[in-house]
């Protein structure tokens, strides 16, 4: 049983961050229901490859444990139907551009109005206030609104590699809606959460926000260097890059005396302090790639953890995913089914000891559940297909009687 079994969760949302947001409340238990707009497209990630045969792995990745209704969400037919599984609803999820949701009969104020205590959880790139909530936004916009470009990369500024700011938006809301699922059991009521990806990010300048604070001087973009740890970076060694992060001074002790066997660094003026070796990074760099250059990367890695400071290696991603460390931790799983054969998919990150979460469904594919959910609704067979033939709904074929 996962821990969040019986909350049902109404899901409008499509891209990246509102789905991811769902699915982490679907793989710990809720029951999700995901709605598809229009029937007959849906989710317009469906359409991002890469693909395995028809299916969009993009979509995989998002949004297992999910069943999917496809509806016309611009029909008084389709709004109906959404309305009675908000009634009986836990959680509803948009993240459409602020106003969207209004024009569809659905805002916050309405919901509220015909659920008392449900949850209405809004994900967007800017917030439903301030001047920026008109506009659009995707990740890289975000990225650089939010200051994370100019302090990422080396001469120009960088893209994080995944779409960090959908997911830290996604976050967030997880963070908002379970800390309103928690009041609720004090009040009985429901109440808005407002996740901004901007918001989100700007959160995570922490240490960089306040080096503006102290000296009114915008952080510079650093590689990848800690902005204020020495040796925190990636090193050459004869194969590749070794990763060392001595954070501390008994780390960097540590690795003076235990694993580059140079204890008279420690005694060097120049590296005394945290502060001495920031400010003579390229030197110490220097010093110490000359001797990572000496071993081969596994053979630091080895002398690095038996010496105590934090390590790691530059890993491809299909490295990282092959790795055994991601095996004993169930990170990548496999599942099949009649309708998609086998599917790889990444595994759950939150592991809780008496109440793990799992994956009990496949990714839907489009109206995979409609039938399913109007049913639970009260809707007759005949019902069911008039809605059909007037293009309201969609039914994945091979599930109907």
């Amino acid at each position: 049983m996962g821990p969040l079994e019986g909350l049902k969760v109404v899901d409008f949302t499509r891209f990246v961050a509102g789905p991811f947001c769902v699915m982490q409340l679907a793989d710990l238990g809720a029951d999700v229901v995901k709605i598809e707009s229009p029937p007959e497209r849906g989710d317009q990630l469906r359409a991002w490859g890469p693909f395995i045969g028809d299916k969009s792995y993009y979509f995989i990745t998002l949004n297992k444990n999910k069943r999917s209704i496809a509806l016309d969400l611009k029909s008084p037919q389709g709004i109906e139907i959404v309305k009675e599984m908000i009634k009986e609803g836990d959680v509803l999820v948009e993240n459409f551009r602020p106003g969207l949701m209004d024009k569809m009969g659905l805002s916050w104020e309405e919901v509220h109005t015909l659920n008392p205590r449900i949850i209405y959880c809004s994900i967007t790139a800017y917030g439903q206030t301030g001047p920026f909530s008109i506009k659009s936004g995707f990740d890289v916009s975000v990225q650089g609104d939010s200051g994370f470009m100019d302090i990422t990369g080396f001469e120009i500024p960088t893209r994080v590699g995944v779409g960090l700011t959908d997911f830290i938006g996604a976050f967030y809301g997880l963070t908002g809606i379970l800390s309103a699922l928690h009041v609720r059991e004090k009040i009985g009521e429901g109440q808005h959460v407002d996740s901004a990806m901007m918001d989100g990010m700007l959160a995570l300048l922490t240490y960089q926000a306040g080096k503006y604070f102290a000296t009114g001087k915008t952080p510079v973009r650093t590689g990848n260097r800690h902005p204020q740890q020495t040796p925190y970076s990636a090193f050459a060694s004869k194969d590749g890059y070794v990763i060392i992060g001595a954070g501390s001074q008994r780390l960097w002790e540590n690795l003076c005396k235990k694993v580059l066997k140079r204890p008279d660094l420690m005694n060097d003026s120049r590296f005394s302090t945290g502060q001495d070796r920031n400010n003579n990074e390229p030197v110490l760099k220097q010093i110490i790639e000359e001797i990572t250059r000496t071993k081969s990367t596994d053979e630091w890695i080895e002398l690095l953890t038996q010496g105590d400071v934090p390590c790691g290696k530059v890993r491809t991603v299909k490295e990282a995913l092959e790795l055994e460390q991601t095996k004993a931790r169930e990170m990548v799983v496999e599942m099949e089914d009649e309708l998609r054969g086998k599917i790889k998919m990444l595994g759950i990150p939150t592991k809780l000891s008496a109440t793990p979460g799992d994956i009990r469904l496949m990714p839907p594919l489009l109206g995979e559940h409609t039938e399913e959910v109007l049913e639970e609704l009260g809707y007759s067979e005949k019902h069911i297909n008039e809605l059909e033939n007037k293009g309201i709904i969609k039914q994945y074929p091979l599930k109907r009687r």
